[in-house]
C-alpha cells in the first residue's frame, strides 16, 4: 500500500505529526510520499491532509490527476473535511488499514471562462465585485434559459460539500454534502427578495458580468482570481471527476456539524 502525506511546512505542529505519522505507517509496511513527491509518484492510494479543510483544497488541486480518497486530520480549527482530531489520529490510521471505513462521492464542479480556460471547484465558485467600489449585476442563466439578474457585491456557486464555507456565511442554507446538486447564494444582495437558490447538478449555468465596471474576479476554492470582463460570461457545470473523502466510523457529518457550529440543543 502507499499512502500520500500532505502537511503544511509552516505549522510546527503539523510538521511533527507527519513524522509520526510516517513513522506509524512504516511500521506497517506501508509506503508514504510526502507533499512534493506526491506529483512523481503513482498507484497511490490514499492522501492523508494535516491541516483544516484550506489544506485539503490546497492538496487537490495542487494534484489533480491524483484520484484517492482523502483523509482529513484537522491540526487548524474549523474543519468539516478535516474531521479527525489528532486525539485520534492512529485508531484512524488502523481503521483506514484494517479497511474499516467507507468512501463519499461528492460533486465536483467544473468551470469555463470566456477564453475557454477550464477550472474546478471542490467547494465553490465565487464571482465577486473585486476592485469595484460598488455592486455589480449579474445576469444567470440556467441552461440557456433567463434565470435572475442579481444586484449584489457577487455570487457563490457552491457544491453540497462547500455549503458549510462561504455560502454558509452569506446567508446560504446547509445541504447534505452527498445531494447531486448546486447552491446560488448572492452576496449581500441589493433586494432581499434575492435568496439563495438550490438546482439540480445536471444543469449549465451561466454567469454573465453585466456592469460597464472594470473585470470581476473568479475564484475556485478560494485560489487566485482570475478576471471577468464586462459582456462576458462564465459557465459551471458538474464535472466528471468526484470528490473522494473517507468515512470513518468514528466520525459522522453531523456530530461534526454539532461540534464544529456549536450547537447547544440536546434531546429533552
Amino acid at each position: 500500500m502507499r499512502i500520500a502525506l500532505f502537511y503544511n511546512h509552516e505549522h510546527r505542529q503539523s510538521k511533527q505529526l507527519s513524522q509520526g505519522i510516517c513513522e506509524f505507517l512504516g511500521s506497517q509496511g506501508i509506503e508514504v510520499v510526502v507533499n512534493e513527491a506526491i506529483g512523481k509518484t503513482s498507484d497511490v492510494e490514499f492522501m492523508v491532509s494535516l491541516g483544516g479543510d484550506g489544506t485539503i483544497l490546497k492538496m487537490i488541486h495542487s494534484y489533480p490527476d491524483v484520484d484517492a480518497p482523502v483523509l482529513g486530520i484537522n491540526t487548524g480549527h474549523l474543519g468539516f473535511m478535516a474531521d479527525v482530531q489528532v486525539a485520534d489520529v492512529y485508531p484512524c490510521l488502523q481503521d483506514l488499514i484494517a479497511g474499516n471505513f467507507t468512501v463519499d462521492e461528492r460533486l465536483i464542479l467544473e468551470g469555463k471562462d470566456h477564453q475557454g480556460n477550464s477550472s474546478f471547484a471542490v467547494n465553490d465558485f465565487v464571482i465577486h465585485r473585486g476592485s469595484n467600489s460598488s455592486m455589480i449585476e449579474i445576469g444567470i442563466h440556467v441552461n440557456g434559459t433567463y434565470l435572475n439578474t442579481f444586484e449584489a457585491d457577487g455570487l457563490i456557486i457552491s457544491t453540497p460539500n462547500g455549503s458549510t464555507a462561504y455560502s454558509l456565511g452569506a446567508g446560504g442554507p446547509i445541504v447534505s454534502p452527498l445531494l447531486d446538486a448546486v447552491l446560488v447564494t448572492p452576496i449581500c444582495p441589493h433586494t432581499i427578495s434575492n435568496r439563495p437558490i438550490l438546482l439540480t447538478a445536471d444543469k449549465e449555468i451561466q454567469i454573465q458580468y453585466l456592469s460597464d465596471y472594470p473585470p470581476v474576479e473568479v475564484r475556485a476554492d478560494s485560489l487566485p482570481p482570475s478576471l471577468l470582463p464586462t459582456g462576458e460570461s462564465f459557465f459551471i457545470r458538474k464535472a466528471k471527476k468526484k470528490f473522494k473523502l473517507v468515512n470513518l466510523p468514528r466520525q459522522d457529518y453531523f456530530s461534526t456539524l454539532r461540534k464544529k457550529l456549536g450547537w447547544a440543543g440536546k434531546l429533552r
